[in-house]
């Protein structure tokens, strides 16, 4: 092995050359060391630059004969042999042989995916298609008569009548105190308090319900800006179940051609859910028991990790 390194190469001439390299950076530096210190101290000026110009020339000259000699050692050390063997390394300058690179089989699996990919999204297409997502199930059958389309009004009704809407819902339920805010044009947000239990924010597009939050009392409802936060949930287990089941009630009850009785008894499940917290004397006390069941769910609040705050 050693042989075959020596091949071509002179190592006595290559060993002598490093140290000529080493010789000559070290006349460089002298060079700049005299440029550096500059004139020494002498009694007269002239005697100073004399001095000067005589160490500045001598190191000159070893730089000039240091060089000659890493000149004339470079030719002796000659060249390595063209068949010097580079290992692994000498891989890094081949281009890939095609007939062992696997681009054939990899196009081939990508080409299988994508047919089998249009295939199954063509399924699932027509099954789509026979499917269609309606409100009405009469109208599934292809052989079914296709309604007109009937503009909804509701979602376009006048500020001032869902003002009044909610206005007739709070002398309606005077345990309830509701605020209406308008933060982003006509759409109204509804805070509602019910006693010193809960506050819950009501998010409504015209006279639709969008989304509620449920949190304790004690909570702060309003973000840093000084608007109602609409979307941070409570501190508290309890009433982050309240929320989640007062919004499947939601989604699930719907009258479009009524909504004031979507929001009405909306409102009145939530003095349905105020009765839990409440003492017996409360009117909705013989649906308390219905609301905890259905409502907060079985074993919430005797669960260990739940912390319910003091409401009464």
């Amino acid at each position: 092995m050693a042989d075959a390194m020596n091949v071509g190469v002179n190592l006595e001439a290559f060993s002598q050359a490093i140290n000529a390299i080493q010789a000559l950076r070290s006349s460089v530096t002298r060079v700049f060391d005299s440029l550096k210190d500059g004139m020494k101290n002498k009694e007269t000026l002239e005697g100073r630059e004399k001095v000067f110009i005589t160490e500045f020339q001598d190191n000159l000259q070893s730089v000039n004969r240091d060089l000659n000699e890493l000149e004339r050692l470079s030719t002796l050390v000659g060249r390595p042999s063209e068949s010097h063997p580079l290992h692994n390394s000498g891989l890094l300058s081949l281009d890939p042989v095609q007939d062992k690179t696997p681009l054939y089989s990899q196009l081939l699996q990508a080409y299988k995916w994508s047919n089998k990919l249009q295939y199954h999204a063509g399924l699932a297409s027509s099954l789509l298609n026979q499917q269609s997502l309606k409100r009405s199930a009469n109208q599934m059958g292809a052989s079914a008569k296709r309604r007109p389309k009937v503009q909804p009004s509701t979602l376009v009704l006048p500020p001032q009548y869902v003002d009044d809407v909610i206005s007739r819902i709070g002398r309606m339920f005077p345990d309830m105190s509701i605020e209406l805010f308008r933060p982003n044009g006509t759409s109204a947000v509804l805070l509602v308090t019910l006693g010193k239990v809960l506050k819950a924010i009501v998010v409504m597009r015209s006279l639709f319900i969008d989304r509620t939050i449920v949190r304790g009392f004690s909570e702060n409802v309003y973000s840093e800006d000084g608007k109602l936060d609409i979307w941070s949930k409570s501190n508290y287990q309890v009433f982050q179940k309240v929320t989640d089941h007062a919004t499947t009630a939601l989604l699930h009850y719907q009258l479009p051609q009524m909504p004031d009785v979507v929001v009405r008894s909306f409102m009145l499940l939530y003095l349905i859910i105020h009765s839990v917290f409440c003492p017996i004397s409360s009117p909705y006390t013989h649906s308390r028991w219905i609301a905890l069941a259905l409502l907060v769910g079985p074993g919430i609040l005797s669960h260990s990790t739940v912390t319910v705050p003091h409401l009464i």
